[in-house]
């Protein structure tokens, strides 16, 4: 989490001149064209590999939650492979890749909010239950707010990041 933490709010200042940490998202970041971009698009994969291993290790017993996990971890990887529309509008860039990165970066969103709620009927402690389904709950309020106000996209997807990965962590480490 920390690579994440360095890469999405340090590379925009290694990124293209207009780029704004308010309103542009990590996947801007790693866009096409976009000086760096190679940057967040490696720190996509290996946040994405890194999932896909603590799953393994962490949700050996919950195979449901094992798989939601991997498939979160595959998004990421995925949305690091395929890369956003460049921020600079350009005539000649990969549509291909455009949509396929916005397919995984959905299927992000979409599995780790199944995850979030899932995770609250394997919890012992009622109060970590209520967290996990509230967590799910804000990935999807933090998902429409930025696509209600997408000139602050930027800062509402780190906000959701910074708790998405913190939840995370605390969770796979109460599965120990």
């Amino acid at each position: 989490m920390i690579i994440l933490m360095v890469v999405m709010f340090g590379l925009p200042f290694f990124s293209v001149e207009n780029y704004s940490i308010i309103s542009n998202t990590t996947s801007h970041l790693g866009s096409q064209f976009a000086p760096n971009a190679s940057i967040m698009n490696i720190t996509f994969i290996i946040m994405g590999t890194a999932c896909i291993i603590e799953s393994r290790q962490f949700l050996k017993t919950y195979w449901v939650h094992q798989v939601l996990l991997i498939v979160f971890g595959l998004g990421l990887i995925f949305s690091g492979v395929f890369r956003h529309s460049p921020i600079i509008v350009v005539q000649n860039y990969d549509v291909m890749h455009d949509r396929l990165h916005s397919i995984f970066a959905s299927l992000v969103g979409f599995s780790f909010v199944l995850l979030s709620f899932s995770a609250s009927f394997i919890e012992v402690n009622p109060r970590n239950a209520f967290i996990n389904a509230l967590i799910g709950l804000l990935a999807t309020l933090f998902s429409i707010l930025m696509a209600f106000y997408p000139q602050y996209a930027g800062i509402i997807q780190r906000v959701m990041f910074i708790m998405s990965f913190t939840w995370l962590h605390l969770f796979l480490t109460r599965r120990i």
